[in-house]
């Protein structure tokens, strides 16, 4: 027998494996351990079907599950067959619940929560809004689109790469960044997540690329600017004899532009704002998000230098350049700036940190340009004008049944997929503006990451807080980067280098490669709550956890490794489960056995220390760099952040965010209730703008009156208002 009628009357190829599968996950539910007895009772079922089905007298999938039970009941397994009724049912209920999400139902392995997010967001729509696209033929479009490309290139087979492309995503081994799960086979056709445009000093220059990052936010992708370039608020304009707004005015302009679109009507702009640490308004840039509601659309990171960290170190102070000419204008204490940076991540977690002089001095391509600015969430550097195509794969999918360890050859088989996947990307990719389609084209930069290595710990029974989970992290992304460099080398043979390969830092080194990067980590928010992942090399924000999305829309997730573990062991409950899901963690509830609470470990229990020394192993085996929070709790201080600051820059760390549990009104993530009212809140914000004035009057000897908006002057080491009585002789 080799075929089978599906559910929607469709002939299909039969898979036995499936009905395999489907009997061991019973007995495996009612604590079974003996996988041959599955194999037997499963070949059993297929015998019978070769005996009762001949010729094209195919069996419907109701016929071979209603023999799957009469044999389980007939070999004496009555749990197992118990079980498997069940898991009937159930999948009887859920094909019920997805007619209702996305007006029919799916033979992939999608869970409800990932069914939403693809109505939401992927599917291909009406013009009334009605979904009108299964995930099926949503991955099939992508596999189909993005295998063309192998049509440019001789001894391609097109149908085999589609196959191919097809089984890795829709299995959800790898799954490509939004843009290409929403455009690849459309009219929109713009593939790349990420981009960085360069900011001139100029008006022209600066609406240019004011109207580009309109184009790129609405085919999908987000956009980075580096404003270091700019001259600084009051510098002579020459052309009209007036004086310059600053960098500061102009990123709020690029936020309200932002705010009036959204990507493809499907996701919201997002940017990354960068300046130097020698910019002239380098206080205005750092305390500008301070309120919570200016530039709601940018992520903000400082350009740290080796010169100011130095500086910082020997408690000195350093030279801001004026943009324009080059020249210092004026000095700061490196000890004062930094000190304002930390109050200000506390406060909220903005601004960021880019170590700029460590991020080029890794640039493959410093012959053609320095890098400048990072995509949104600062794991992709860019040269002005580049893009980046993004993916991840998902390390759920590759623990070995049997022996419950990685299988690296499979492994292995996805990783060279992908790049091929992912250069393929490049070449049907519908560019915004030429100049991105040349630069993008010129190095064929692609970021293969990960997704799930938070949940791959917790199958391999590893703390993430661990020198065994350090090694385990290091140990894969030096696989993917090695294997991933093996198929570049690969493809630069049939294919050709990169373009601006002469020169570059692989030629130097005599390795000829398609892509001048291949790896990057990512975050992976939406294609995570898709694959049902842990994003990016993040640990679990918690074992249980409500999620907001689109439309304050609230998504409900427990860790089903947890769950699977708490069933296993006896100590599962339901009043278990809701006391968890209020407070996120484990590792205060008794009842739970000390061996698992070392291992099921989430985000706030785990050190800054460890958050940073994860980030740094995969920092070792990343070609760009790695998306990462490092989370603080909520009673953390200033210096406990600038202790993770230093440790970042000195393990060689691109950049680093992080973020103070709470100390946001809203939170993507969160466990419980949100303590603290409105007014208490309102009350602090305007403590902490007294501070920040304060700060930045000390600083930099000039400043307004937080009592009277006076001008403040610089009188013996203190700031006093001659206007009114306020004087400041330290920081808050």
């Amino acid at each position: 027998m080799k075929k089978v009628i599906k559910r929607d009357n469709q002939i299909a190829e039969f898979d036995p494996k499936k009905i395999t599968q489907a009997i061991w996950k019973a007995a495996e539910s009612v604590g079974g351990e003996d996988t041959h007895a599955s194999d037997e009772i499963a070949n059993r079922v297929i015998e019978l079907l070769d005996v009762l089905f001949k010729g094209e007298n195919y069996p419907t999938v109701e016929q071979i599950q209603d023999l799957v039970e009469k044999i389980l009941i007939e070999s004496g397994h009555a749990k197992t067959a118990k079980a498997y009724i069940l898991y009937r049912q159930k999948r009887k209920e859920l094909r019920e619940k997805q007619k209702k999400i996305i007006g029919t139902t799916t033979n992939l392995n999608l869970s409800l929560n990932a069914l939403t997010t693809l109505a939401k967001r992927y599917l291909e729509k009406d013009h009334k809004g009605k979904v009108i696209e299964k995930p099926e033929q949503m991955f099939r479009r992508i596999a189909k689109n993005i295998a063309e490309a192998d049509l440019n290139y001789d001894g391609e087979n097109l149908e085999r790469t589609e196959e191919k492309f097809y089984e890795m995503i829709s299995h959800l081994d790898f799954l490509p960044n939004s843009p290409t799960l929403m455009n690849a086979g459309t009219d929109i056709q713009q593939l790349s997540a990420c981009f960085v445009l360069p900011v001139e000093d100029s008006m022209e220059g600066i609406f240019t690329t004011l109207k580009n990052a309109a184009l790129i936010h609405k085919s999908g992708g987000g956009t980075g600017f580096s404003f270091s370039r700019l001259r600084p608020k009051n510098d002579l304009v020459k052309s009209t004899t007036g004086i310059s707004s600053g960098p500061v005015s102009f990123m709020k302009v690029f936020d309200a532009a932002t705010e009036a679109i959204k990507q493809g009507g499907r996701r919201r702009g997002a940017n990354m704002g960068i300046l130097r640490i020698d910019h002239p308004d380098v206080l205005d840039f750092i305390t500008m998000k301070s309120d919570m509601v200016t530039l709601t659309n940018f992520n903000i990171s400082v350009a740290f230098t080796d010169k100011f960290m130095q500086a910082l170190e020997s408690d000195t102070d350093y030279e801001l350049l004026n943009p324009r000419s080059g020249e210092p204008i004026k000095t700061l204490p490196a000890r004062h700036v930094f000190d304002l940076i930390l109050d200000m991540a506390w406060k909220n977690g903005d601004p960021g940190l880019i170590f700029i002089d460590t991020i080029n001095s890794k640039n493959p391509v410093k012959h053609i340009g320095l890098i400048e600015s990072t995509n949104p969430c600062g794991e992709q550097p860019l040269l002005p004008y580049e893009s980046c195509n993004l993916g991840s794969i998902n390390l759920n999918n590759f623990i070995d049944a049997e022996t419950r360890q990685v299988n690296w050859e499979r492994l292995r088989e996805i990783i060279h997929t992908a790049v091929h996947f992912l250069d393929n990307v490049i070449d049907m990719n519908n560019y915004p503006i030429p100049e991105i389609a040349e630069m993008s084209k010129g190095t064929r930069k692609i970021g293969l990451g990960v997704m799930g290595f938070g949940d791959l710990l917790y199958q391999l029974k590893i703390p993430y807080n661990s020198e065994e989970g350090l090694q385990m992290g290091e140990r894969i992304m030096k696989f993917i980067n090695d294997e991933a460099r093996n198929k570049s080398v690969d493809l630069a043979r049939t294919r050709g280098t990169f373009p601006y390969y002469e020169g570059s830092d692989h030629e130097k080194n005599g390795m000829r490669m398609r892509n001048a990067c291949v790896t990057t980590v990512a975050p992976t928010g939406s294609i995570g709550m898709i694959a049902e992942a842990s994003g990016g090399i993040e640990p679990n924000f918690a074992i249980s956890f409500i999620k907001y999305v689109m439309d304050d829309t609230e998504l409900v997730y427990v860790n089903k490794y947890f769950e699977q573990e708490a069933k296993k062991r006896g100590f599962h409950s339901d009043d278990l489960m809701r006391e968890i899901a209020t407070v996120g963690s484990i590792q205060e509830i008794d009842e739970i056995p000390e061996d698992i609470k070392r291992i099921f470990v989430t985000a706030q229990d785990i050190q800054p220390e460890w958050h940073i020394r994860m980030q740094a192993a995969f920092q070792r085996h990343t070609d760009s760099a790695i998306s990462k929070t490092i989370n603080f709790p909520n009673s953390s201080t200033t210096r406990e952040i600038e202790k993770a600051y230093k440790m970042a820059y000195q393990l060689g760390c691109k950049g680093i965010t992080v973020y103070r549990d709470g100390s946001r009104d809203c939170q993507v993530l969160n466990i419980g209730e949100v303590k603290g009212k409105k007014e208490e809140t309102h009350n602090n914000n305007r403590q902490h703008q007294e501070i920040i004035k304060k700060s930045k009057a000390q600083i930099s000897g000039e400043g307004l009156c937080p009592e009277c908006e006076g001008k403040l002057v610089m009188t013996e080491g203190c700031m006093s208002c001659p206007m009114c009585s306020f004087s400041a002789c330290s920081v808050a």
